[in-house]
């Protein structure tokens, strides 16, 4: 049984992560999306550097199954995607409105409300690295920069959510639990 699916192409530090927390996760390559060999999960995680061809080619195998992604979503899974690590990446393999735009910093991070993904970090107090901001979103935006810039937008859709954040730091053990327990086990 398979809690989170990775889209990666081959091995990361990452997936040392989910087996600290005891969290069932499998790395699937972007062109193995839709065939009966994946388990259903809970959760779908795009890392850092997915539209960086330096880093990874699974982009084309992702913009191929958007509407696999988009109705993993509708079912109740929880699609979590960090940053493009490229000059400016716009997201249209998505159902929602996203921009992004490279920007290396650390800042503080603040919030103007409170929503339960924000456990990604665990001391917002602190400062955060981040990589790039979201230059258009229809999402709600859960961190923004010192300068106003939202880092990490969540989108519903249907039963499920899409988390997309350009903070550079491994998310805490307690957004891992909380991506798994609140998300409908579904079919890529």
């Amino acid at each position: 049984m398979t809690d989170v699916i990775l889209i990666w192409d081959n091995p990361l530090l990452f997936e040392k992560l989910f087996r600290e927390y005891d969290i069932k996760c499998q790395r699937i390559i972007a062109d193995s999306i839709g065939t009966p060999f994946i388990q259903p999960c809970k959760c779908v995680i795009i890392p850092t550097g997915f539209a960086n061809e330096a880093y990874t080619n699974i982009l084309p195998g992702i913009e191929r199954n958007a509407k696999r992604l988009e109705n993993f979503v509708l079912k109740g899974g929880n699609l979590i995607i960090f940053s493009p690590m490229v000059p400016s990446y716009r997201y249209d393999w998505l159902p929602i409105e996203l921009e992004y735009t490279q920007q290396h910093q650390v800042t503080h991070i603040s919030n103007d409300q409170k929503h339960e993904a924000q456990c990604l970090v665990e001391d917002s107090c602190c400062e955060v690295e981040f990589d790039g901001y979201f230059s258009k979103t229809d999402g709600e935006v859960v961190f923004k920069s010192k300068e106003g810039n939202p880092l990490m937008v969540v989108k519903e859709i249907g039963e499920g959510r899409i988390i997309a954040t350009t903070i550079h730091e491994f998310p805490s053990g307690e957004f891992l639990k909380w991506i798994t327990g609140n998300a409908k086990k579904s079919r890529l």
